[in-house]
This record gives C-alpha cells, sequence and structure tokens, in this order.
C-alpha cells in the first residue's frame, strides 16, 4: 500500500467541509481529523466511516483499496428519510456496526417500528438489514445514493482529493472509471429495481411482513472482472486473515477485566495491520498505523514484533526476512544499513532517520526471537544480515565510538546510543553462541561506549542530575528531557534470564526513575514525551509533549525490571485508563494534558489507531506484569512478576516460549507460577 503524506509540523486545526459533492477534505493542505472516525482496518483495505455510519463524501470517509478510495459515498435513505442514527462502534479490527431506526409517516406515535443496522467491513463489504416491529405490513422505499472520486490517500490526506466522477451503470450497481487502472465497482444484492446514473442512486421497493428484515448486500472491488456470486461468502483479506499464523491468540484472566479486552483488542489490531512483502516473498510484516502510515516502515515493524515475541516469534522472523532484505549491499559509507526516511524528532533537534534505528533493532531483535525460541535454521538466514548490522555502526560510530544521526549537524541523540549499546550487546552474544568472530570486540565497544555515555551524556544539577537528550556537533548538550529517555532503561535481554548492562550507572538509572515518575513527564494517562516544564512543550506535539504509547510501555517494562515498581505502576496504570477511554484500541499517541479527576484523555487529531506499536504495547504491557525472561537455547526460563501484583491476579495462557505453548499466573501476592511450558523447560530464577 504506497503512502504517504508527511506528517504535519504542527497540529491541523479540523475543517468542515461542505457538502457530499464535490467531497473535500477540508482547506487544501490540512490533514482531515481521524479521530472521531470509525476505522476498519483489514491491510491493504481500510474502511473510514463516521459514527452515524452515512459516508458523505466529507473527509477521510470511504472504503480503501492499496491506498484509493474506491467509495466516498454510500448514503442510505429509507421511506424518501435518512434514519436517525442511534449508534455506532467497532466490532473487530476490520468491521464496524451502526444501529438506526427509520420513521415513516405512517408512525402512529414516538416509538420507531423499522430498526435498521448496517455492518461494514474494512474489505469492502457492507450489510445492511432492515427489520419492522410494525404490526401490520410495510412496503418501503429504499435507495442508496453512490459516489467516488477514486483519489489517492495522499492526495486525500493534502487536502486535495479532487471532484466525484460519474459512474455508470453496470450489472447490479455502479461503475467509476478514471483512466487506465483506476476504477471501482458496487455491486447489490438483491439486484435494486432502478439505477440513475445520473444521480447515482440505487432504488428498491421492500415488502416487510410484521417481524420480518430484509437484507441488501453491497460490494465494493477495484475492477468489474468476474461476478459476485451471492452467498458465496465474503472475499478473504489480503493479510490480516491469512497472516493469523503469525500470532497465537494469548488470552489474560484475572481481577482487573479490563486486561482481557485490551490484550484481545491489541492482538486483532495487530493481525489486522499486517501487510505482504513488498518484494514479492510470503513474508509479512505490521504496517505502522491505519490511516497516515499503510507503507513500509522498518523501524516501527522490528519494534512491534519485538514487543510480540510472546506470541511466537513467527512475526519477528518474517518481520526481519522483509527488511534484511532491503540491506543496502553496494560500496560505500552506507554498506548494512537497512534504509529509512527521516522523521521529525521534536521542535529543539533536527530529524532522525528511521533507517539508523532499524539497522540498531536488527540485531537485537534477533537476538531475543533467538531466546524467545526462534529455530536455528531460521537464525541461520538472518545472522549475516545482522552481521553487516553491526559492521555499518562500527564504520559509522565516530572515534570515541558514540553514532551521529546522518546529515551535517553531527548531532548524537542519547535515544541513538542506547539503540547501538543494546545492539552491540545483544549481537556480541549471538556471535558468541554462534562461534562467529568479533564478540568479544564488540563487548569492549560496548563497555567504552558505557563509559563515556555516563562521563558525556549526564548533566548534574541540583536536582539530581538528567541525561542530556542529545550532543551537538559543537560538543553542547541538548538538556531537555523527554520521553525518548525511557529507551535508556531497555537494555536487553541476555541468557540465564539476565538483562543486559545499561549505559547508566546505578545512581544515574536511580534519578531516571524518580524524572519519569514524576509529574513533569508522567501525565496521568503516560510518558510525555517532553516534559511540561520544557520550553517548547506542546501537549499534541508528538516529540514535544503528547503521550506516545509505545514509549510509556518501554518506560513501563524498563522501571519494573529495575525494581522501580512505584513509578512502573503509576505509568501502568495511567495508560490502561487512557486504554479504556479509547475503547481499547489506544492510538500512536495523544495529548500530553494533565489528568483531572473528572477528565479524560484528549485525543490527538492526526494521531494513528490502530497503530503497531500502540498494539504490540499493550501486549508488552501485560507480559510485563509477569516478567518473562526466556532463554530457550539453554531451555530455562526465568519469573520476575512486579512484586505488588498492581491489577490482583492475573493468569496469562496461550503465550509461545520455545516453540510451544505456556501460561503463567501471578498470585496476589505477586508470586508467579508456570502452568504450561514445553516439556523439559527448566524453571530459572
Amino acid at each position: 500500500m504506497a503512502l504517504i503524506a508527511p506528517r504535519p509540523p504542527r497540529p491541523p486545526q479540523p475543517g468542515q467541509g461542505p457538502g457530499p459533492v464535490p467531497p473535500t477534505a477540508g482547506r487544501s493542505g490540512e490533514l482531515p481529523p481521524a479521530h472521531t472516525a470509525l476505522i476498519c482496518v483489514a491491510l491493504p483495505c481500510l474502511a473510514i466511516s463516521p459514527e452515524h455510519g452515512q459516508l458523505t463524501g466529507r473527509g477521510l470517509e470511504g472504503v480503501y483499496q492499496s491506498g484509493r478510495r474506491l467509495l466516498s459515498r454510500c448514503q442510505l435513505r429509507v421511506a424518501g428519510r435518512e434514519p436517525v442514527a442511534v449508534q455506532g462502534r467497532l466490532v473487530s479490527a476490520g468491521r464496524a456496526r451502526f444501529v438506526a431506526v427509520a420513521r415513516t409517516p405512517a408512525d402512529s406515535g414516538p416509538d420507531p417500528e423499522i430498526a435498521v443496522e448496517r455492518t461494514r467491513d474494512a474489505d469492502g463489504t457492507e450489510r445492511i438489514t432492515l427489520r419492522s416491529s410494525a404490526s401490520r405490513p410495510l412496503r418501503l422505499p429504499v435507495e442508496i445514493a453512490l459516489g467516488t472520486d477514486l483519489a489517492d490517500l495522499a492526495a486525500i490526506a493534502a487536502g486535495r482529493p479532487g471532484p466525484e466522477l460519474p459512474p455508470s451503470v453496470h450489472a447490479s450497481g455502479m461503475r467509476w472509471t478514471a483512466g487506465p487502472g483506476a476504477h471501482a465497482l458496487v455491486t447489490a444484492d438483491p439486484h435494486p429495481k432502478d439505477a440513475l446514473a445520473s444521480a447515482g442512486l440505487l432504488r428498491w421497493e421492500l415488502e416487510l411482513a410484521p417481524g420480518a428484515a430484509r437484507t441488501i448486500d453491497l460490494r465494493v472491488r477495484s475492477d468489474g472482472r468476474g461476478r459476485w456470486a451471492p452467498g458465496s461468502g465474503r472475499p478473504a483479506r489480503a493479510s490480516g486473515r491469512t497472516g493469523s499464523h503469525l500470532l497465537s491468540d494469548a488470552r489474560v484472566e484475572g481481577d482487573d477485566p479490563r486486561l482481557e479486552t485490551l490484550l484481545r483488542t491489541s492482538q486483532d489490531d495487530l493481525r489486522a495491520l499486517l501487510l505482504r512483502d513488498p518484494g514479492g516473498s510470503a513474508d509479512m510484516y505490521p504496517a505502522a498505523g491505519a490511516p497516515w502510515r499503510c507503507g513500509p516502515a522498518p523501524a516501527e515493524a522490528l519494534w512491534a514484533a519485538r514487543m510480540a515475541l510472546p506470541l511466537s516469534t513467527r512475526l519477528a522472523a518474517a518481520t526481519l526476512r522483509t527488511f534484511g532484505r532491503t540491506q543496502l549491499a553496494g560500496p560505500g559509507p552506507d554498506f548494512g544499513r537497512i534504509p529509512g526516511a527521516l522523521r521529525d524528532a521534536g521542535p529543539h533537534l533536527p530529524p532522525s532517520c528511521t533507517g539508523v534505528e532499524a539497522t540498531l533493532a536488527f540485531p537485537a531483535v534477533l537476538a531475543e526471537a533467538w531466546r524467545w525460541g526462534l529455530p536455528d535454521q531460521e537464525l541461520a538466514g538472518l545472522l549475516p544480515v545482522a552481521e553487516r548490522c553491526l559492521r555499518w555502526l562500527r564504520q559509522a560510530a565516530g572515534d570515541d565510538g558514540t553514532l551521529s544521526e546522518p546529515g551535517a549537524y553531527g548531532v548524537q541523540r542519547a535515544e541513538t546510543q542506547a539503540h547501538a549499546h543494546r545492539a552491540a550487546v545483544l549481537g556480541a552474544d549471538l556471535l558468541a553462541a554462534y562461534g562467529r568472530p568479533g564478540a568479544d570486540e564488540w563487548r569492549e565497544w560496548a563497555s567504552a561506549l558505557r563509559r563515556r555515555f555516563q562521563q558525556g551524556f549526564w548533566i548534574d544539577d541540583r536536582a539530581g542530575g538528567r541525561p542530556a537528550a542529545a550532543r551537538l556537533g559543537d560538543g553542547r548538550l541538548v538538556a531537555h528531557l523527554g520521553g525518548s529517555a525511557a529507551h535508556l532503561l531497555d537494555t536487553g535481554l541476555l541468557g540465564g534470564g539476565r538483562l543486559a548492562p545499561g549505559l547508566l550507572d546505578r545512581v544515574q538509572t536511580e534519578q531516571l526513575a524518580r524524572l519519569l515518575g514524576g509529574p513533569a513527564l508522567d501525565s496521568g494517562w503516560g510518558l510525555r514525551s517532553l516534559s511540561r516544564k520544557e520550553p517548547g512543550h506542546n501537549p499534541f506535539g508528538h516529540r514535544a509533549g503528547a503521550v506516545r504509547v509505545h514509549e510509556t510501555a518501554v518506560a513501563v517494562a524498563g522501571l519494573a525490571a529495575g525494581g522501580y515498581e512505584k513509578e512502573a505502576v503509576g505509568l501502568l496504570r495511567g495508560v490502561l485508563d487512557a486504554a479504556e477511554a479509547f475503547g481499547y484500541r489506544l492510538p500512536e499517541m495523544y495529548a500530553g494534558e494533565q489528568r483531572t479527576a473528572d477528565g479524560l484523555p484528549v485525543p490527538h487529531p492526526a494521531a494513528c489507531r490502530p497503530a503497531a506499536l500502540s498494539a504490540a504495547a499493550g501486549i508488552h504491557l501485560l507480559t510485563t506484569l509477569a516478567g518473562i525472561r526466556p532463554d530457550a537455547p539453554a531451555g530455562a526460563v526465568a519469573l520476575h512478576p512486579v512484586r505488588c501484583a498492581p491489577l490482583g491476579a492475573v493468569r496469562i495462557s496461550g503465550l509461545y516460549v520455545a516453540g510451544e505453548p505456556f501460561a503463567v499466573r501471578i498470585s496476589r501476592l505477586g508470586q508467579g507460577m508456570v502452568e504450561e511450558a514445553a516439556q523439559g523447560l527448566q524453571l530459572g530464577v
């Protein structure tokens, strides 16, 4: 699925679109708001609807396939009137359900007698059911007005979708064409009584006996080839269903019933975001999020696969293979780098490179997948890619071992140093285990980076100090404190249930834990991307103060692993409460407004929802409660649950360790017990 328009430098202001013909997204160049939409996802398909269910052609509304809007308008009228919407909600990642009532001139009182239910799927199918509670037979005129602009999502994101196209009557529906290769077809069952191309209108006369129901099925597709056989079932989704084997069906039970819904929704969303490798292989990977970021995003895909490792190593293996094939192999300084785009790094730093993040993520994700049980035969094909990533790191790092961002600025971000250190430590672990050269040298390199970081990236002050956000090319430190500092606590998993050493010493780690749990960073709903005390703070800025869900999950896991449970639990409760407010479909970010007693988290109008990292973060948060640290190569697993058991008793089943089902129970006293595991798997300390 091709995309995507760049994220705006500041939050867009919602504009009010005009009527349905022609559809527009607001002022030209303005990103349409997405926070109120119900977004059904089964990539490469999307269906984006308002809560009332009528597709009016405004903003983002419509049915999309592979980045093109096939249908922008689908407006139902019964007995000459639009039904009165009473409810609209998602019932799964790929389906929305809308309920309305229809009134007729024959109604005798305030109670409606006609119920209208619409179910709309991401794959372009819709079922409209009219159900009568009247005591007499009814004859209802029903009409559906259809329209489309066949616009690319990138054009819609830029506020320039174009006018509606003229339709033609085709078989049992309508067809639109906009040049070679750009066409859409809507078919209906039963066949409409009338089809008016001039108005894009389909009409029926439906007879309903008392208590009876009638159904109209619509299908949107991108070509007119073949025929749709009613009753033959809906077309298979491109990735979400066929990729279901990549993630297990984990379940959680416990004292807090919200956990079950969060886990189920997170798994559903992550599956819905799976895309096939654009290189043509059968591998799949998670797209970053809908609606804006449905193309390849290597860094986000790798981190999401890493967070989902408890649900099996299959998604990680497929994602690693997909982006390993994109690794640059030509001569020069980029040899071994996985390419990626530049993106905004906040108000105080130049853009960062997602390719650097992906290159540093690759060895770490591969090493942890191996600990969770990635088979040797799969690892063997990926290990050379990891070695080339490490080779690039050695060449790209400066004389002092620190890694600068690409470009002329010479900026060294603290977060990037954390990624580089993790890649070196976990990469050395892999090299040693498989008898490859360089393990000792990488451990020495990482040790030297730790010493330099502790001395060169720490700012002492009266409050106990803080890590710098970055070091500039002239040696000055950027002192602004943000949520990205949580990556300094994400050290990675080694053998024997041990965590890798981090860049900070013990005293510095304790101080960072206090900062992450303090009110300047903890909004009450999660971790702000920039402290509210810093200049340039903007609660809607995605790296300037908004809550980025995956950073909160990284902080919770790192704090819990280090024994800083008070701070970890505070952030955990905040993001869990936010998940409840968002219907358990966590957006990629939301406003970092301070929580109040009667408040709710404030959505970001441009945030992707669902987002792969946020969905994976929901999984990561729940498995953090159990503190599972597998060492499949050694046939062992260790449990380090959160001792205070902040959410009461919890049982998680359907996980996978060493390729076999794994279940764990955490008591209200914070004690862990393995209930199901691979035969011979030993419980370590």
